[in-house]
């Protein structure tokens, strides 16, 4: 309103002064549009997400200006997530996402749903007879939230956010290979939350072929070495990764092989158990992460603003064509990470992800890499020390 009342003293100014009269129309219309579009900007909606610290199990909370998305409901023996909602001013639940019955993910689902109306919830439809989990169904059935299977290959759009769901296709009979994992696009940034899967349920992905990038990754399994594998990682290209567990946990998540894989992509980690409540906020075009407290585990900077990546990559790899590289340039295609460094552009994540994407049929084809768009890659060729030969693997 301020902005508003300044144009309005502008203008009166203006049309009383010395200034000629269309000259002054000029000016307040030119005034009032800066006014309007910065009005605007500052009035962009945006996505919240809440990986919540509820110790060794999951709850995230995503609010955008039209929906409200609860993904899993922390510990059977904890009672943490209800007065984590409540916090944050949740008064109705639109879409509740159980991506497994196991009880460090379904453990206050039957308290929470009794104390938020939630509008419908998603579950895979595994049977499990635990109290967690059935006392979780009883509390969805007594207070009639709609009730979904989902699988991968549907698409949802609940207000401003695109659910996409990548899995399951079918139940297996595995409770953590039949998470249900859901990719939620907000504008042009995308997060993808896959509850327990393991390497399995990760390669049944793969093969199906959906799109699969994401900016923000949630960890599998806690960041668990049977998640998170080499394959899964290169598809997702994950450029924040944050894992749910509780500190000092006793079956050691998040393991260092994961972690290592993950950072071998570039990733920034974050996570619960040192960090404690993630929150990541988007406008759909860039986001930040800020976390309650502490920097990340790895990666080169606590807070990012990062452009969102290219359109998801071929799944299957492009063979490179014969090419020649001069004795001073850089393969593209053979390289070490501090050798790519040497590309304009290209720092030490750009790098990581080049070698995950290789090989490149030409230095063209590095528009591939999210983080390399039509100008960097003119300046790349620009500068003349980029190549890619045939002799990459």
């Amino acid at each position: 309103m301020a902005k508003f009342r300044h144009t309005e003293l502008f203008c009166l100014v203006a049309r009383n002064s010395f200034v000629r009269p269309y000259r002054a129309l000029r000016y307040c219309a030119a005034f009032l549009l800066v006014a309007l579009l910065a009005a605007a900007a500052a009035a962009s909606p945006t996505l919240t997400a809440y990986f919540l610290d509820v110790g060794q199990g999951d709850a995230t909370l995503l609010v955008g200006p039209d929906f409200t998305i609860l993904i899993d409901a922390g510990r059977h023996d904890r009672a943490d997530v209800v007065p984590h909602l409540e916090a944050l001013g949740v008064t109705v639940i639109d879409l509740f996402i159980l991506t497994h019955p196991h009880a460090d993910h379904v453990g206050q689902c039957a308290a929470v749903v009794r104390r938020f109306p939630v509008r419908e919830a998603w579950l895979a439809g595994s049977e499990h007879a635990t109290l967690s989990y059935e006392r979780c169904l009883d509390a969805l059935l007594e207070t009639g939230a709609g009730y979904h299977e989902p699988r991968a290959g549907e698409v949802v759009e609940l207000g401003a956010a695109r659910l996409e769901v990548l899995h399951p296709a079918e139940l297996v009979g595995d409770l953590n290979n039949d998470s249900i994992a859901v990719r939620v696009v907000y504008g042009d940034v995308m997060l993808l939350f896959t509850g327990d899967a393991e390497a399995e349920a990760e390669a049944a992905m793969l093969a199906r072929g959906l799109p699969m990038r994401a900016h923000v990754l949630h960890m599998g399994h806690h960041g668990s070495r049977t998640s998170s594998t080499a394959a899964f990682l290169a598809a997702v290209l994950p450029e924040v990764a944050i894992y749910s567990a509780g500190l000092g946990n006793s079956y050691g998540h998040p393991h260092a092989e994961a972690l290592a894989r993950v950072a071998a992509v570039g990733a920034v980690i974050y996570g619960t158990d040192v960090n404690g409540t993630i929150r990541v906020t988007t406008d759909g075009r860039t986001y930040e992460v800020v976390p309650e407290r502490g920097g990340p585990l790895a990666g080169p900077s606590a807070e990012l603003r990062v452009s969102a990546p290219a359109e998801d990559m071929p799944r299957e790899p492009i063979a490179p064509v014969a090419g020649m590289c001069g004795p001073e340039q850089v393969d593209i295609n053979s390289a070490p990470a501090e050798q790519l460094t040497r590309i304009v552009h290209i720092g030490p994540a750009l790098a990581e992800r080049i070698i995950a994407l290789r090989p490149f049929t030409s230095v063209a084809d590095l528009l591939r890499v999210p983080g390399i768009g039509p100008a960097r890659l003119a300046d790349i060729d620009a500068q003349g020390l980029a190549c890619a030969s045939a002799s990459g693997d």
